[in-house]
């Protein structure tokens, strides 16, 4: 009852200050559209103040992203390749100042043997500062098909351009971005594309080992071979619930991940064996987030893993890495079992200074957050913090975001199933299943800080049930608003947009590396706004094999300064500068503050 009361509370301090406006241009929702849809009924975690703390609808159709994902079957899926589906990233390809949109796509069993008919192909929307976007795929040069699966995005020759890389079942893909609009493909001759007989899934750039060359962690599912592969019901783990359905992961061979070590001269040299990444083994790995999870300014790896424990990789400073996911708490839940973990996202969601895990996991089973002790250890918060819900879904793409800007992280989830046959065999699921929003509640008097879930009365962009797999946010229009994208299996993607405003104020930071490599990935940001310190790390890949909006996006509430802002980057040099212009997009660059 208290978490319920404290969201009563500050929804009602704020009621009279907010506007229901629209987006850069559409949509324009009437006021009376503002209630939760009379087919989902209210519940005690959702009784609120009107109007809604937020609302959000699907404007990708309107927007121009109209292209449907194409991955497997649509009402059965034979085997696991069908299942995991692909990532998004939101980056700034041509550095006009907005960020753009790119959704991996996938292909089909039965995919067109001809290779002259049209192939599924991923997708890149140009943004048109005007709340539309153009498809520019085919002038870009991105029209590879095959099983594309995650996407992260990192300058690797530091020439001021971003670049993407995207995993597949096969060969993964590097792109070189030219400049001009265009991409190359690069992957061979950088030395990234693997053997192509590798299922890659997650991925990120960082400098592991902080030469100012932005490094790869690719992170691999299974060993898969469609010519050997199961058959629904031919093993006893191909079951579920009593039903015949597509086997795996447990019973299929694990795949080892790997790290590419940035050799500075474009091209990328294989270090799996040397930093120790091949010690841990047995696992079916999925996302990756970096994190600096000890504080001791290197950035360090975790993986979220389907049916195994999760991974942590912890930087030893010296080119290796060594896996203390389980001496450090995050590798079970707080029962001590292996989960089935999809996605990952990082942020300090209780303000202690500390950054915090958060995995989505199968459906029968809640998702988990590990909450940062600050002694190089975590500790299962989930039940205690709110997040317990939903036990019905399958969790997939997960995205910390304070969508209200009043500076504590609030939490997207994407959910659907693997098996579409939980519609046609009523299993106690169902194949396509709504988002789910939670509002960061902020401290109570103790300082426990709970969430609330309010996705019922978000809108119809939460609500809608869809089979979801990759998601990414970023501010697409440059108004301090976060969108959301995400990747809808065998559909288009959705656009989602918050409609509902309030006065809280914000900052975001685009850092520039000189030193450090150019995006400053791995950099720390410390945010001094009245009595609180805000931190967020810039950083490559997370959530479902996906890749956000890299700018560094703070809610600062009512505050109308901002004291400091301090940034340690990759390369040892820490830097603060006074009081930065809220509500408002800034570009810092390495050397430019006042050395600490």
């Amino acid at each position: 009852m208290l978490r319920i009361r404290l969201v009563r509370l500050r929804a009602c301090a704020c009621a009279a200050a907010l506007l229901l406006l629209a987006g850069p241009a559409f949509p324009q929702l009437p006021p009376a559209a503002n209630t939760p849809p009379a087919s989902k009924p209210a519940t005690s975690a959702t009784i609120s103040a009107s109007p809604p703390l937020a609302y959000f609808t699907d404007i990708a159709a309107k927007a121009g992203l109209r292209s449907a994902t194409t991955f497997g079957g649509l009402r059965s899926k034979k085997y696991i390749i069908e299942t995991t589906g692909t990532g998004v990233a939101i980056f700034d390809y041509d550095n006009d100042g907005w960020p753009d949109i790119f959704i991996v796509n996938g292909t089909t069993l039965d995919a067109q043997p001809n290779p002259a008919a049209p192939q599924p192909t991923s997708h890149l929307y140009h943004n048109n500062h005007d709340g539309t976007f153009t498809d520019v795929t085919q002038k870009a040069g991105l029209t590879h098909t095959g099983w594309g699966q995650g996407v992260c995005v990192g300058d690797y020759d530091n020439d001021g351009r971003d670049d993407l890389f995207v995993t597949y079942y096969g060969k993964n893909v590097l792109y070189h971005n030219n400049g001009d609009g265009t991409f190359t493909d690069v992957s061979n001759s950088a030395g990234v594309a693997g053997n192509g007989k590798s299922w890659g899934s997650g991925c990120a750039f960082l400098d592991y080992d902080r030469d100012g060359h932005l490094d790869l962690f690719v992170s691999n599912y299974v060993a898969f071979d469609l010519a050997t592969a199961p058959a629904p019901g031919d093993r006893p783990n191909c079951l579920w619930k009593g039903v015949p359905v597509m086997c795996g992961p447990m019973g299929l061979p694990s795949a080892p991940n790997i790290l590419y070590h940035n050799r500075g001269n474009g091209t990328f040299e294989d270090v799996t064996k040397e930093a120790h990444i091949d010690k841990t083994n047995g696992h079916y790995s999925l996302s990756v987030s970096t994190l600096d999870f000890d504080e001791d300014g290197w950035p360090d790896i975790y993986v979220a893993c389907d049916s195994t424990a999760s991974i942590l990789y912890r930087n030893n400073h010296d080119g290796t890495f060594t896996d203390v996911a389980v001496i450090a708490g995050a590798a079970f839940n707080e029962d001590g079992k292996e989960q089935a973990g999809m996605g990952s996202t990082v942020a300090d969601y209780n303000g202690d200074g500390h950054l915090d895990i958060f995995k989505t996991n199968f459906s029968d089973d809640t998702s988990t957050l590990y909450r940062n002790n600050g002694n190089g250890t975590f500790d299962d918060v989930t039940t205690a913090a709110g997040l317990g819900l939903h036990t019905q879904y399958l969790g997939w793409g997960a995205m910390f975001f304070d969508f209200d800007n009043d500076g504590w992280p609030d939490l997207l989830l994407v959910n659907g199933h693997v098996y579409p046959e939980v519609d046609s065999q009523h299993l106690g699921s169902n194949y396509e299943e709504p988002r789910v929003l939670y509002h960061n509640n902020g401290p109570d008097k103790s300082g426990h800080v709970t969430f609330a879930d309010i996705s019922a009365q978000s809108g119809p962009g939460i609500t809608a049930a869809t089979s979801s797999r990759g998601l990414a946010i970023g501010d697409l229009w440059n108004d301090g608003k976060l969108s959301a994208v995400i990747s809808n299996m065998n559909a288009p993607p959705s656009l989602l947009v918050n409609s509902t405003r309030t006065p809280n104020h914000w900052l975001a930071i685009k850092t520039v590396g000189t030193k450090s490599n150019r995006d400053a990935i791995g950099a720390k940001l410390r945010l001094k706004v009245g009595n609180r310190i805000l931190i967020d790390e810039v950083r490559s890949g997370s959530s479902y094999n996906s890749n956000n909006d890299m700018r560094i996006h703070f809610g600062l509430g009512p505050a109308t300064k901002v004291d400091w802002l301090e940034i340690a980057w990759p390369s040892g040099l820490t830097e603060r500068f006074a009081n930065p212009s809220i509500d408002r997009i800034q570009t810092l660059k390495e050397g430019t503050g006042k050395s600490l």
